[in-house]
């Protein structure tokens, strides 16, 4: 008996799992990203619109300019809300989430109801991780210097905002009771950590491991985007209770990281968005791609062939997306799985 797209996700993800065909790209998981709408998402976005500047609830200038793919920090000596990490506390106002968070959970309810009666899992989205919001608040060189020149000032501004992530994922377990999480925080670049592991060790993975503890003990299935090269730590990852990384680069030696894991950690991702997310690419290159990923990273298992980015149907060029999601229907035609 052909199993359902949500138990061949869960086969998938499993640890000795037998999937009956690869999963395409998100499978059950959503429509869309978000796939349900709800009031701590709505008030964290604080409406950014193509070429609009605004300023978030943590203070960030966020500037989106005409033509791009999405919005970003925007900081020199005036807009930087920490202008001295020694003095963060002058700066910061955290925001009142639980206060500003209180009502309109009836839509995402009824949204809830109809992705599950579908048979698809709801997914809160949680953009805007830990390191992110440091570096949003002064800039980027700023913060990587300051873990080496000022560490105590950093870990008590990151107390503070692990305790605000930590706020703001109890909310979203009360009132919102997703299948799963998708949290947002990048830690690398295309080819290497942003910091070495020990620095990431030292600032980031115990406050992670409290803030996926809260998902895990209430058995929602945690998954973390980080579309970089984080080889390096794959096994604390693992530690933290990140059950999903999605966003692995094909950068990262992903035959190897899936030996290390043995199907501790499923992996989403592989699809190389240089070669195919590109403007009048090819088509026979996108699917060229597609089944490199597939043939290369599939025989390893848990494995999810998906384009990097955090975003369904997040592509740059739409047709993108479609042409993997077409390969990848294509491959599991061709029987590869009865075959194997």
């Amino acid at each position: 008996m052909k199993l359902s797209v949500k138990e061949n996700f869960f086969e998938t993800i499993k640890r000795g799992g037998k999937p009956d065909s690869v999963v395409v790209q998100w499978g059950p998981l959503m429509a869309n990203i978000p796939n349900v709408i709800e009031p701590c998402l709505i008030y964290m976005g604080g409406g950014r619109e193509p070429g609009k500047t605004i300023i978030d609830n943590w203070g960030t200038t966020i500037i989106w300019p005409e033509g791009q793919p999405a919005a970003i920090p925007h900081h020199d000596e005036e807009t930087k809300v920490i202008k001295d990490i020694t003095r963060w506390r002058e700066y910061v106002n955290v925001p009142d989430i639980v206060a500003n968070t209180m009502n309109g959970w009836e839509k995402a309810a009824e949204n809830s109801k109809r992705i599950r009666d579908e048979g698809n899992m709801t997914v809160a989205f949680m953009p805007g991780g830990m390191f992110e919001r440091m570096h949003y608040l002064m800039g980027f060189e700023d913060a990587l210097i300051s873990f080496l020149a000022e560490p105590e000032a950093c870990h008590e501004l990151l107390d503070v905002i692990c305790e605000f992530q930590c706020t703001y994922a109890k909310i979203i377990i009360e009132k919102f009771k997703p299948d799963a999480v998708l949290a947002h925080d990048d830690w690398g670049s295309k080819n290497s950590l942003f910091m070495s592991p020990d620095v990431w060790r030292e600032f980031f993975k115990e406050r992670y491991r409290k803030f996926y503890k809260l998902f895990k003990d209430t058995g929602i299935l945690t998954i973390h985007h980080a579309d970089s090269y984080l080889e390096p730590i794959v096994e604390d990852m693992v530690d933290i209770g990140i059950e999903i990384w999605q966003g692995v680069l094909p950068q990262n030696d992903i035959p190897k990281i899936q030996k290390i894991l043995d199907g501790r950690m499923a992996l989403m991702g592989g699809i190389d968005a240089a070669i195919v997310d590109v403007e009048d690419v090819p088509e026979d290159v996108i699917r060229a791609e597609v089944r490199r990923a597939i043939t290369e990273y599939v025989p390893g298992g848990n494995f999810i062939p998906n384009l990097p980015n955090g975003l369904r149907d997040g592509a740059l060029f739409p047709r993108t997306d479609q042409i993997i999601d077409d390969e990848i229907r294509k491959f599991n035609e061709s029987g590869y799985f009865k075959i194997n």
